[in-house]
């Protein structure tokens, strides 16, 4: 532990409580008692000269860890020119600007389209909804809103067909089929042909479409609890729960879990399921910069070394939460040196596998997996089913006696209609190919076509000078467009050239941090990856990109990597 956090502390050493001080004298070799850390200042120097020797927890586990690499955005300039930061700034100010003269020339009456802009204030009601929500939809979301929810037809399998839809602006889409670069079906399960559909026709046969009943009541059959036990053993747990919805299965699950006096250290880019579920809680929360295992531990130190706000008590626990692979980055999470933190600080770890589970590993079983990591070293284990195993819904896995708990605390699961049996049946089928128990290697044959797919589309990307984020074996890839502005006709016309893909802008990223997001899929053939990007350089040749020039050693050839062999 770093005994520097000491001077900021807003009190003076001599105030704080004994209990305190042996929190903070944990990591120290030296076993220092609290009397001496309290009142000695030689003793504090002597513990940072001995703190200062030891080895530091990313180098630890690097060594540990050596013969795993992932790889990260490597030399590839990732920055915003400022160029493009100040338009992005400007272009928002200026309609939030036109917006707010518009609307409040509307509300004094002087402006008249025929619809008001509350219809239920009329009739003297209150605001229903928050005004500058309301404002940001109209400005900034509803004239460009059928290039971001465009209707779709037909399976989302490695084809998918976009329907036109009328509207008011002059951007219209019109209905044809394209690649579908969009959807996460990672491992290819949610097409309707294949061995594993014909278990779900005859559970609708058998148990109908829905159970219509909590846990609580009757909606707890044979087919669930053969599910959660699949689950159990596929992760390598002792226990599970299954949940209807992946969304809540982390917001009514981390309220369980944690409450006032514990404490919440969250990734940046954690998903909003997680930031809701923590802000329900009640909790207090920090907050580390993205993937820095660094900064992870200087919150950690310094979380413990202050304890909670006023009183300076130490936290009930500490629960760190973080994602396997991030679904707006595509970066993997650094989870051996974060386990190691864990346990040198007796932290608990809470990890979201929604995008990682299925897709990451030789075995499919996510970032434990890949790491080749034992899975009790992670306390709380959340995925869910709505990626790799083409379903809905998500799970809690871990230890026999968390599971029993979070079936009495965990309103999701008690509460809420229980998944329905078409759906249970596509996770256990699904589940069973992957696990190799039916159609022999099929799993892990799509496992493998599936990393090699991520590392070729993402190669011949970085080869043409576009700046991808994330790391190499995710199937999330992420090109950064930063112009905010320019999202909007380059998703447009990746459309037209029959590519379906997702642009993501404010709020939802930082403004200069404004990306077009392609999921990569094992339906997905080289020749369709190929199509796609070339493409993204036609689209991006057109809205003017900025494109980084090519290194000497990144013109040769990219081979597709696939083989049965594939490591």
């Amino acid at each position: 532990m770093n005994l520097l956090l000491w001077l900021e502390i807003q009190d003076p050493p001599q105030k704080l409580s004994p209990a305190i001080a042996v929190v903070k004298c944990k990591g120290c070799v030296q076993k220092c008692s609290a009397v001496e850390h309290a009142s000695t200042s030689n003793q504090m120097e002597k513990c940072q000269k001995v703190l200062d020797q030891e080895p530091s927890v990313s180098k630890m586990s690097q060594k540990k860890n050596k013969e795993r690499l992932v790889v990260n955005h490597g030399d590839v300039d990732l920055s915003t020119p400022i160029l493009s930061s100040l338009m992005n700034y400007v272009l928002f100010g200026c309609c939030a600007t036109f917006g707010a003269i518009f609307y409040s020339l509307k509300s004094a009456g002087i402006l008249n389209d025929g619809k008001p802009l509350d219809p239920r204030r009329e009739e003297n009601y209150s605001t229903l909804y928050s005004s500058f929500e309301s404002f940001f939809t109209r400005t900034f979301f509803d004239p460009v809103r059928n290039i971001f929810e465009r209707v779709t037809t037909g399976v989302p399998g490695a084809h998918i067909t976009i329907k036109g839809r009328a509207s008011k602006s002059n951007l219209r889409n019109f209905p044809h089929e394209c690649i579908n670069m969009g959807s996460y079906n990672y491992l290819g399960f949610s097409d309707n042909k294949g061995q594993w559909i014909t278990p779900v026709k005859e559970s609708i046969a058998k148990l109908g479409l829905g159970n219509c009943s909590s846990r609580r009541e009757l909606g707890f059959n044979g087919q669930l609890e053969r599910l959660e036990s699949l689950v159990a053993q596929y992760l390598g747990t002792e226990a599970a729960l299954t949940y209807g919805m992946g969304f809540a299965t982390n917001s009514t699950t981390i309220p369980a879990l944690v409450s006032k006096g514990d404490l919440v250290i969250s990734d940046e880019k954690n998903h909003a399921s997680i930031i809701l579920g923590v802000q329900i809680s009640g909790a207090s929360v920090e907050v580390f910069k993205h993937n820095n295992v660094v900064d992870l531990e200087r919150v950690l130190r310094r979380s413990i070394i202050q304890g909670q706000p006023r009183t300076r008590r130490p936290w009930k626990k500490i629960l760190i939460i973080v994602e396997g692979i991030y679904s707006m980055e595509g970066t993997i999470v650094k989870l051996p040196e974060i386990i190691a933190l864990k346990k040198k600080y007796k932290a608990y770890l809470y990890l979201d596998e929604a995008h990682s589970i299925g897709a990451c590993g030789s075995h499919g079983k996510g970032v434990v997996d890949y790491f080749g990591l034992d899975v009790r070293d992670v306390d709380i284990m959340m995925g869910t089913f709505t990626k790799s195993f083409g379903a809905s819904g998500g799970y809690i896995a871990g230890s026999k006696a968390l599971i029993d708990y979070l079936r009495t605390g965990s309103h999701g699961w008690c509460y809420a209609t229980s998944m329905s049996p078409p759906i249970a049946q596509q996770i256990i089928s699904t589940t069973r190919i992957i696990q190799g128990e039916d159609m022999h290697d099929e799993g892990k044959r799509r496992i493998r076509l599936l990393l090699a797919n991520s590392r070729y589309f993402r190669r011949r990307l970085k080869q043409e000078g576009f700046q991808v984020l994330g790391d190499d074996d995710s199937p999330v890839v992420p090109i950064l467009i930063a112009c905010c502005v320019k999202v909007i006709p380059f998703v447009k016309i990746l459309n037209d050239f029959g590519v379906a893909t997702v642009g993501v802008s404010f709020p939802a990223t930082s403004i200069q941090q404004t990306r077009s997001r392609f999921c990569v899929s094992a339906a997905h053939t080289k020749e369709m990856l190929d199509d796609t990007i070339d493409a993204i350089i036609k689209a991006a040749d057109v809205i003017h990109l900025h494109r980084q020039k090519r290194r000497v050693e990144e013109k040769v050839e990219i081979f597709y990597e696939y083989s049965d062999d594939l490591q």
